[in-house]
């Protein structure tokens, strides 16, 4: 994997409209004691509805959530992984399978998990960066304060997840992302701690409630 910024401009997504998207919203939340978490609000919307607004606002189509149907107003297509919660290896391989099924196939996917408060503002990130980096890059991935890469807030090639789905076995039950991903070139860029923030605990969604009644400004270094 690749570490840091590029140093040369390559051929990123381009335009917006050649990108598609894949939202893993079909975990357990064992932490929240099985809460939908995907449907959990902040500001009046659930963080699925916010990672939905966010992709499409980025141009993003296809658009589709790896679970079962949570939302039937939200104009996206549901994919399943056989057997459910097969993990988010799994459920991305299916959604890319449901994709080829019809001929779907954006150069570029974002691929996010449905519990960050700040979904909007880390696909800004990722569309910006892409664009910076070399040409033989794979994808990026937003890093945490600590530099840990957070691989479900990330924008890869769709024939590199394509190829790393065909390096696991048992269509990837039971994989994490980062076996998806593990001989790819992935740039991994630090971002402000929000971009990448998550909501694991009830604590961590009392955070977000909070941030979202009172937001601090970024200065021009974070952003």
């Amino acid at each position: 994997m690749t570490a840091g910024r590029g140093d040369a401009t390559g051929s990123g997504p381009g335009e917006l409209d050649t990108v598609g998207a894949i939202l893993l919203a079909g975990g357990r939340a064992t932490r929240m004691g099985g809460a939908t978490k995907p449907l959990l609000e902040i500001d009046g919307r659930s963080l699925l509805a916010r990672a939905v607004a966010a992709v499409a606002e980025a141009g993003a189509r296809p658009v589709t959530v790896a679970a079962e149907v949570l939302d039937p107003a939200l104009e996206v297509e549901w994919v399943r992984e056989d057997p459910p919660f097969g993990g988010p290896a799994a459920a991305t391989i299916a959604v890319l399978d449901a994709w080829a099924a019809r001929g779907d196939d954006p150069p570029w996917t974002f691929l996010l998990a449905c519990d960050l408060p700040h979904v909007d503002a880390a696909v800004a990130r990722l569309s910006s960066d892409i664009l910076l980096l070399p040409a033989d890059t794979d994808g990026i991935c937003l890093a945490d304060p600590s530099s840990r890469p957070q691989w479900l807030t990330g924008l890869y090639r769709t024939v590199a997840l394509r190829r790393g789905a065909a390096a696991l076995p048992d269509r990837g039950r039971g994989a994490s992302v980062q076996a998806l991903l593990d001989d790819l070139a992935i740039a991994v860029v630090p971002a402000p701690e929000g971009l990448t923030a998550d909501v694991d605990t009830w604590e961590d969604l009392v955070r977000a409630r909070t941030e979202a009644r009172h937001p601090v400004a970024r200065t021009e270094e974070d952003a």
